[in-house]
């Protein structure tokens, strides 16, 4: 099972991420920040409240992602 091991802020909605497999992935979280979940993240107060879960980040609103969604958007 892939898991977020590490996750460090860069800046705006990129993260970069350690997953599980050894893999680092930079993510640019801006364009799904949408809806009543992860709108708010687009405040970037908010955005950087966040926190690792022992499979993914979590915001401090109970927001989450898929840690097999973050591998697929990351470069």
């Amino acid at each position: 099972m892939l898991k977020v091991k590490d996750v460090d802020y860069l800046n705006n909605y990129r993260l970069a991420l350690l997953f599980s497999d050894g893999v680092k992935k930079e993510v640019d979280l801006e364009p799904y920040l949408n809806g009543e979940v992860f709108g708010p993240l687009r405040d970037i107060n908010l955005f950087v409240q966040y926190g690792l879960t022992p499979t993914t980040i979590e915001w401090a609103n109970g927001a989450d992602l898929a840690p097999e969604f973050l591998y697929r958007i990351g470069k």
